[in-house]
């Protein structure tokens, strides 16, 4: 198996294409949507929900076979077609083309393949096997969505305005400052609906000369 490169990429206005129209290619669209692509699925016969979403211009449905000429122009490319010669034929043209491709269940053609994500608030998990165990990693997926460390996760806006504020005063404390004032008191403060006073002690401590560089320096 390939070693993967963990990447996140930014598709606000990028073309993307789906081949394929079933539930998987459903739940592929959804996702790109999120990320504010421009979506085109090619399928002839294409679920419900992807009816819906065409019609209401949020996605483009072009009802036919993939044909070749279909990436041109193309950022990303999904294939979920069950047919092997199709997505042989799309595998070539996205190698041709540069394009970034996902085949659904064939690792072997895939140039990227899809995490399981969590998503909480603007923090994002994602979660790879490498494509060994697709199975794997939704459990992972599940066991992290209840886990009690994504408190943290909804406390990022407050962090962010944190950093934004510690910027436009000149202070950049490094990452070591920052994991040792995010303590749990910070995290109970923030949960207890106490966020304004969450947000000035982090504020505060970050500004505080750390006690063993003071210790040092004495």
């Amino acid at each position: 198996m390939p070693s993967y490169y963990p990447v996140y990429l930014n598709l606000k206005g990028r073309r993307c294409v789906i081949i394929g129209g079933g539930a998987e290619a459903e739940r592929k669209v959804n996702g790109l949507l999120e990320c504010s692509a421009l979506v085109t699925v090619i399928s002839p016969k294409a679920t419900i929900a992807l009816h819906d979403l065409a019609n209401r211009g949020f996605i483009d449905w072009v009802s036919r076979e993939y044909q070749t000429g279909d990436l041109e122009g193309v950022f990303l490319a999904i294939a979920e077609n069950d047919k092997p010669v199709v997505y042989m034929e799309v595998a070539r043209e996205a190698e041709r083309r540069g394009v970034l491709l996902n085949v659904v269940d064939t690792t072997n053609l895939c140039s990227f393949i899809a995490p399981a994500i969590v998503r909480r608030g603007d923090v994002t998990f994602a979660i790879s096997t490498s494509g060994l165990s697709p199975a794997l990693a939704r459990r992972l997926k599940e066991e992290l969505s209840e886990s009690p460390v994504l408190r943290w996760a909804d406390m990022a806006d407050m962090v962010a305005e944190v950093r934004l504020a510690l910027q436009r005063k000149g202070v950049r404390p490094d990452p070591e400052r920052w994991q040792e004032c995010m303590d749990e008191e910070l995290l109970e403060l923030f949960h207890g609906g106490r966020r304004e006073e969450a947000k000035e002690r982090l504020l505060h401590m970050l500004q505080e000369q750390p006690r063993s560089t003071q210790e040092i320096r004495s």
